[in-house]
């Protein structure tokens, strides 16, 4: 006769019990913190001027979705969000474009200076815009590039370029040099081994710091103030200023303005997110 299968299951322990119990407590601390602020500019932009000024509960009596509709009459809001489309979009092609290379140079080759220029790509990460603001103008009203989107994109590329230079070179240096010599001895240039082999296994670090400097040019807001004066070139951060008037500020309206900023880059990153755990994933080398 076969013997019985013992079900009983072993008790769970009591402090571990506990830690978990502590850890959710935490994890939903933390989360209602993050998201609470959020959550207040969402019901403040569904109330009434009169309700927002009188006090009373974070929720709205009667939830006016009217507010995020009014927005678009009121002020050019797509002509904001498109300039800020541009700059973004803009300022993130140049700086990946010009940031990749760097980064491969200094993580593959050996020159003169590399340490020296690798130290001066990090000082310039200690300066603020806001410091730099009069000689940043002084440069672009002489060339021309004062209240133009073009400026604008040229400014937030060489902000966040150092940033790309410094983060990229981590994730090719993290790579094995041995598969680009591979594909060297297979016939591939330099340049062909560092885009078919080299990019494709980099594609998390690349994303990663695709995000980041897309968002950091999205929200973008001093010197897009100092340099854009004319309503057709500002982006959206400056823009959403029209409900912020001399005498009174319309909260309601620039707090629906400030969710419509929020959404793009909310859609980017759940967007880019796939593509960055897949490359987590297959992005080693199988052997």
């Amino acid at each position: 006769m076969s013997q019985p299968v013992n079900t009983v299951k072993k008790p769970v322990s009591i402090k571990k019990t506990i830690l978990r119990v502590l850890l959710y407590f935490v994890v939903l601390d933390v989360c209602v913190i993050t998201l609470y602020p959020y959550f207040a500019m969402l019901c403040t932009a569904l109330k009434n001027r009169v309700e927002i000024f009188s006090g009373g509960t974070v929720l709205p009596v009667v939830p006016l979705w009217s507010n995020f509709i009014d927005i678009w009459s009121r002020a050019p809001m797509a002509k904001y969000m498109l300039n800020s489309v541009l700059i973004a979009g803009g300022s993130t092609i140049i700086a990946m474009l010009c940031g990749i290379p760097a980064a491969y140079a200094l993580a593959r080759m050996k020159f003169k200076g590399q340490t020296a220029f690798l130290g001066f790509v990090i000082v310039s990460q200690m300066f603020a815009p806001v410091v730099l603001l009069i000689g940043i103008y002084q440069v672009m009203q002489r060339l021309g590039l004062t209240d133009n989107i073009l400026g604008l994109i040229f400014i937030n590329a060489s902000f966040n370029q150092a940033f790309t230079i410094w983060l990229l070179r981590g994730t090719f240096m993290g790579i094995s040099a041995e598969m680009e010599q591979a594909a060297t001895i297979d016939g591939c240039t330099r340049v062909q081994s560092m885009m078919k082999v080299l990019l494709p296994v980099a594609a998390p670090g690349i994303v990663t710091t695709l995000i980041f400097i897309f968002i950091n040019a999205w929200n973008e807001y001093t010197v897009a103030l100092c340099l854009i004066s004319t309503d057709d070139y500002k982006p959206l951060t400056v823009g959403i200023n029209t409900f912020n008037g001399y005498n009174m500020i319309e909260w309601q309206y620039l707090f629906a303005a400030s969710i419509f900023a929020i959404i793009p880059v909310v859609i980017l990153f759940m967007c880019i997110e796939k593509n960055l755990v897949s490359g987590l994933a297959s992005g080693g080398v199988k052997g």
